[in-house]
């Protein structure tokens, strides 16, 4: 919840809280006793999901909004973190008092999933048969599984259905997951940057930064707890590989160019395999800080889900036919030079559900920042998402925007 003044404190030491921010925010964690059935036919006997709310739930708990996060995010999606002043929410020019998605109106749940390494069950937990972390033995996830265990999240609380299920990148496939795996209990599904299947390309890209965690010899087959290390070098490889299929070709061009740093003493180039390029320098900082902090298993984990998701599969690749148990209005929008999830893929969605005559609301952005376009700041982009949120409250009869904030201010 937001702090009444713009002002708080938080270890002792004064934070500013900004206007349209929902404050500084502590993570709950939920534990689930019942075991949980996977698409693998594996089973999770018990688990925990870290979980950050915003906003206030309802009278008749119409009014909650599910985020689904991406890769590399978690359940902190908007505020100031109360154990580090520095870290802001990964969606938080998104959600807020008077932002597009409005937590002055909806109750916003943030959480994350199974399988990663931010405080829910994951490779890196406890496995309760034999007392060590679970490692490479964790079982294989789905986004199907994600879905079923954000329902029993959902149970907790209290909510029969949500107002709307929202991601962006894998967060959309989980947002179209849930439309598809539990269409009683999602009146709309937002999907953003996203797709209904990995390209072949897609695939790729992820198998080569499987290997390069893979084949460090600090992986140990993922058991790499017990041998107290990290396959920092693999993960860092992972991360640069990631990151470039994030940003557009020109993008990158404006942010980097070809700047080199100064050559060598006494000649035009450094003549060897070190930094000598911006984007080098980036991508090696970038690559860097991802291998202090994520999780080699949870990359494995996550990036196989993501491989696996494509719903048309067992329809003959006809994804209306896949689609065709959705009740749920969508909002979809895309990137022009997203490249990684094309407009192309999300017009393949679109497509399905008019087939199956649902409302579709499509906005394809020209933005220049490729796939990491959905957590900027593009005016555009963000009144597309605050008008159909305006929308679902009109349905809802919930009270009218009292201000605007964030990038429409």
């Amino acid at each position: 919840m937001a702090p009444s003044s713009n002002t708080a404190t938080q270890n002792t030491r004064p934070v500013t809280v900004p206007p349209g921010s929902v404050g500084i925010v502590s993570p709950e964690y939920i534990g689930f006793d019942e075991p949980l059935q996977l698409v693998s036919g594996q089973v999770l006997p018990r688990y925990e999901l870290a979980v950050e709310t915003y906003g206030t739930l309802n009278a008749d708990r119409s009014n909650a909004v599910l985020v689904c996060h991406a890769l590399n995010a978690s359940h902190h999606v908007a505020g100031i973190s109360a154990s580090d002043p520095n870290d802001i929410g990964w969606w938080d020019n998104m959600v807020g008092p008077g932002k597009a998605l409005d937590t002055d109106r909806f109750f916003v749940i943030g959480v994350n999933n199974i399988g990663s390494c931010f405080g829910s069950t994951g490779p890196a937990s406890i496995n309760p048969e034999t007392g060590k972390p679970w490692g490479a033995a964790f079982p294989m996830l789905t986004v199907q599984d994600w879905v079923q265990a954000q329902a029993r999240l959902a149970d907790y609380f209290g909510i029969r259905k949500f107002a709307a299920v929202m991601g962006g990148s894998l967060g959309g496939m989980q947002a179209l997951g849930w439309s598809m795996t539990c269409p009683d209990r999602v009146g709309h599904c937002i999907v953003i940057a996203s797709t209904p299947r990995l390209s072949a390309q897609n695939i790729g890209f992820n198998e080569v930064a499987r290997r390069a965690i893979i084949t460090d010899p600090d992986f140990h087959g993922g058991d790499y707890y017990a041998h107290n290390t990290v396959p920092r070098r693999g993960l860092s490889l992972a991360r640069m590989v990631g990151h470039i299929t994030y940003l557009s070709d020109d993008d990158m061009d404006t942010k980097f160019g070809r700047t080199q740093r100064e050559p060598a003493e006494g000649g035009e180039f450094h003549y060897g395999y070190g930094v000598e390029f911006e984007v080098e320098s980036y991508l090696r900082y970038q690559g860097e800080k991802f291998s202090t902090y994520f999780d080699a298993n949870t990359y494995l984990l996550i990036t196989r889900a993501l491989d696996y998701f494509d719903p048309a599969r067992r329809h003959g690749g006809d994804l209306a036919k896949a689609l065709d148990t959705v009740k749920a209005g969508f909002l979809l929008v895309s990137f022009t030079t997203d490249w990684r999830f094309p407009p192309s893929r999300s017009r393949e969605i679109v497509e399905a559900l008019l087939k199956n005559k649902l409302p579709v609301t499509y906005a394809e952005i020209d933005a220049p920042h490729g796939h990491d376009a959905f957590l900027l700041d593009d005016r555009r982009y963000h009144a597309v998402v605050q008008g159909y949120y305006d929308q679902i409250a009109r349905e809802l009869g919930l009270p009218e925007r009292t201000r605007t904030l964030g990038v429409l201010a």
